[in-house]
């Protein structure tokens, strides 16, 4: 027993040796010529000589302001994360482990990314590397130095995340196979469409609005963009805002998540994008035909394979300093990682394995002067999924569902899952950029993507064809409200001047037409003859309803709490719920908290910063995008996701930009000291929005700070 304890005190005193000495890394800043301007907001505007002294500032901004969320990440993406933080996180270790992330950077890292790339990133690792020096008593040393590698496999995991990778794996672990083996030519399934797998991430439902208009369907003769991507409100991938400038040809602004290198939706002076997550179907599950004589051997093409087996060590942290290391088995056949279950054993195959390039793709877009230029970055298809709407000085615009497609093999339903017997089956490319669905400089005179189907985003006449695509492909054949609302506004109101492009950003109706108002309806429909009273008087509220979620509403907080089911059910893949039941949940849950089924919406739907606690207009799929949780607790709502950082965006008939925007607390993520705390949380429900101060020359007198990192 003394022996025991000794070594476990000996393993104790080993891991808390210093690995990171600060002084080694207290003198980076001396590598990097670059300048953080906080304007009076305390948005970063970072100008280096070249692009990495950008890259070296932009990181120690980011740090200064998100330190504890960039800190934490380090372990995540690594797969180290139980040993940290107990159990609870060795599932994303497995994962990270079991996908071969890591073994695909330490092969490609030096081969696949260009020297400018890994340059930059580098110096962004410094960057942190630095901050961390400056501030050890906030520093884990066991898990810093960070390296190149280490933000090239956050953002690797951090896209496979969003597109919804761990949507299937939930799926594959169920109880029970969710899904039938596709056995080939499906006139039912080619019938009904493409459907994916299903997509979540943290529960929170996922939504996001960017639309456009050419000069020709403006009063003005403007180009016209809302950047508006809908993320949760807080958190690590709640949208930071900062404005990165070299003398190299970098400079732009816009959002991000704390940690990245880039940035993901924002403008240059030249152009703009706005990115909607997509649903395409970008996930195959294969189930293997074991040799029931040898759990090791799947059968393909008539013939046993072996498959290949490690074993994955996942370190967790028991208790106090006592960790405690898994050992889970991890296997790959041809198809890809294979997963044993009580009902099968499966191989999942999925679009974007191995590929690392992901953060070089989107410095080329952050470095694009043009639309050639920007659309060249995307041809590099490095990342799977989400759509873009584009805009640009010269009048341009653009849609693209950017994907990468698999080319499969026709004849099967690949919603369902395939035989793992048939290497014919197994994809090995993808759809050309080019061919994707996109349209660029619509007759239309506007584009508008929120979520929905490729073939549905402008005027008919001007969408991408359905018919020239296979139903093999996956798109996606989903509409949501905010896409019907969009696209009958732009429809009714064209040509549109700035305050109707400004108003449709901010509409808060849902449409006649949407998948809502239709499940609405059915509970409109229903005979409550011999319900209680009190559902009736409840379903009258919602048939009164005017289908608006503006503060004064008094039909909002009833009705949208019963679409909210109904939109979380779809973004989930789940069935329909059951409109009289909802209808029973929601009216009991407004007279227990509130004590009326009809209080106005603002007194129910709140904006929640500190001590500030606002009425905030818009609800779940508005284009007013607001997700709220915590009735059942707190007896209103907390707005958790949807609007956050937001832009409109244009350039007149001369070429002159102007930008406006808006974040939906301030500056400061996580430091309740600050000013910028909750400075912008005010105009944000009062849909007031600034001049970001991109231009320098309009920035010089608004400037509160000028320093180099460390100063």
């Amino acid at each position: 027993m003394r022996l025991l304890i000794t070594i476990v005190f000996l393993t104790f005193l080993a891991g808390c040796a210093e690995k990171f000495n600060s002084a080694d890394y207290l003198q980076l800043n001396k590598k990097y010529d670059v300048v953080i301007e906080r304007d009076h907001l305390g948005v970063p505007h970072v100008m280096g000589e070249r692009d990495v002294d950008a890259a070296f500032g932009f990181a120690y901004a980011q740090a200064e302001d998100n330190w504890q969320i960039i800190h934490d990440s380090v372990s995540f993406y690594r797969g180290t994360n139980a040993a940290e933080n107990g159990r609870d996180a060795a599932i994303i270790d497995f994962l990270i482990k079991w996908l071969g992330i890591w073994d695909t950077i330490e092969t490609d890292y030096d081969t696949q990314l260009s020297a400018p790339t890994r340059a930059y990133i580098e110096a962004f690792a410094d960057g942190i590397n630095y901050y961390a020096a400056l501030h050890p008593e906030q520093t884990n040393r066991n898990i810093f130095p960070i390296n190149g590698k280490d933000i090239v496999a956050g953002y690797m995991l951090r896209h496979l995340l969003f597109y919804g990778f761990d949507a299937v794996l939930t799926e594959i672990y169920a109880e029970e196979r969710q899904r039938s083996i596709s056995q080939g030519p499906n006139t039912e399934a080619a019938a009904k469409g493409i459907q994916s797998h299903g997509v979540t991430f943290n529960d929170l439902p996922i939504g996001s609005n960017a639309f456009s208009v050419s000069p020709h369907f403006s009063t003005d003769g403007a180009t016209r963009l809302a950047i508006n991507s809908h993320q949760p409100t807080t958190g690590p991938v709640a949208w930071y805002e900062a404005h990165i400038q070299s003398n190299e040809g970098l400079n732009i602004m816009g959002g991000l998540f704390p940690s990245s290198v880039t940035i993901g939706v924002g403008f240059t002076e030249n152009l703009g994008w706005g990115a909607t997550v997509n649903k395409p179907d970008l996930v195959d599950v294969y189930v293997l035909d074991i040799d029931p004589n040898d759990p090791m051997r799947y059968r393909l093409d008539g013939e046993w394979k072996t498959l290949e087996a490690r074993d994955i060590d996942v370190d967790v942290k028991v208790f106090g300093f006592i960790n405690w290391t898994s050992t889970q088995e991890g296997l790959r056949s041809v198809h890809g990682p294979v997963l044993r279950t009580d009902h099968g054993t499966y191989a999942i195959r999925y679009a974007g394995m191995d590929e690392l390039r992901q953060v070089e793709q989107w410095l080329a877009m952050n470095k694009a002067q043009t639309l050639e230029d920007w659309r060249n970055a995307l041809r590099m298809q490095a990342f799977a999924s989400f759509n873009f709407v584009y805009a640009d000085r010269e009048g341009n615009s653009m849609f693209v569902h950017n994907s990468l497609t698999p080319k499969r093999f026709a004849g099967y339903d690949w919603t369902q899952y395939l035989p793992g017997d048939d290497s014919s089956l197994i994809w090995d490319s993808y759809m050309a950029f080019d061919d994707l669905p996109q349209v660029i400089n619509p007759k239309s005179g506007y584009l508008h993507s929120a979520n929905q189907s490729p073939f549905h985003v402008t005027a008919e006449g001007d969408n991408p064809i359905k018919a020239n695509y296979r139903i093999e492909d996956g798109f996606p054949t989903r509409m949501t409200n905010r896409a019907d609302r969009g696209l009958e506004l732009f429809a009714e109101l064209g040509p549109i001047t700035e305050q109707e492009f400004y108003a449709i950003k901010h509409d808060k109706s849902f449409s006649k037409n949407s998948r809502s108002i239709r499940f609405i309806n059915k509970l409109i429909a229903l005979d409550l003859g011999t319900a209680e009273p009190l559902y009736q008087d409840a379903q009258q509220v919602i048939a009164q309803w005017d289908r608006n979620t503006n503060i004064e509403n008094r039909g909002a907080a009833l009705s949208s709490c019963v679409i909210g089911s109904e939109w979380l059910a779809e973004q989930k893949g789940l069935p329909e719920p059951d409109a009289m039941a909802e209808l029973i949940r929601c009216a009991d849950l407004l007279m227990a908290k509130i004590g009326r089924l009809d209080p106005m919406w603002g007194d129910v739907s709140r904006h929640v910063r500190g001590d500030l606690n606002l009425p905030v207009g818009g609800g779940p799929d508005t284009l007013r995008a607001i997700y709220g949780l915590g009735m059942e607790e707190d007896g209103f709502l907390t707005n958790v996701a949807g609007d956050g950082l937001y832009y409109l965006l244009s350039w007149d008939a001369d070429g002159e930009q102007k930008i406006r925007g808006i974040h939906q607390y301030g500056a400061a993520t996580l430091d309740k000291t600050s000013p910028h705390y909750a400075d912008q949380a005010q105009d944000y429900v009062d849909e007031v929005l600034h001049d970001p101060l991109f231009n320098a020359a309009i920035r010089a007198d608004k400037i509160e700070r000028r320093y180099r990192p460390g100063e």
